[in-house]
């Protein structure tokens, strides 16, 4: 059996608007199960994140934000490293993933409320991963 290892994402993500799970779209509240919640969701102008209890969903749209649309669903036990950085007014999250990707998702505008979210986000994550 052949094991091919897909490496294509490697890029960054910038948030900065903080959205309440019912605020959310409702083609990403679609990617969620009925046996998940929803924590809290990140936006900027074409882009939305979603973190769940169980997995991190982001949601790439194009430029435009209606003709492209790439959804990349990340499962918290996927995650083999990860780092959180507080830097003032931001917050940055690196992962790397079994398969191989490499993320890193920055998190702008942060007040130190904004920044306590997050790190109650990557806590949860971090004990998924368990």
């Amino acid at each position: 059996m052949a094991y091919i290892k897909f490496k294509e994402l490697s890029k960054y993500f910038d948030f900065k608007d903080e959205i309440m799970p019912e605020n959310l779209p409702d083609y990403a509240k679609e990617y969620v199960s009925n046996k998940e919640k929803i924590l809290l969701g990140y936006k900027n102008n074409k882009d939305y994140a979603v973190f769940t209890d169980k997995k991190m969903l982001l949601f790439d749209r194009d430029i435009l934000g209606v003709t492209y649309k790439k959804i990349h669903v990340f499962p918290y036990k996927s995650i083999s490293s990860s780092a959180i950085n507080f830097k003032p007014g931001k917050v940055e999250l690196l992962f790397s993933f079994d398969s191989g990707y490499q993320l890193h998702i920055n998190f702008i505008n942060m007040n130190h409320q904004r920044k306590e979210n997050i790190k109650i986000i990557y806590k949860n994550m971090m004990n998924s991963c368990i």
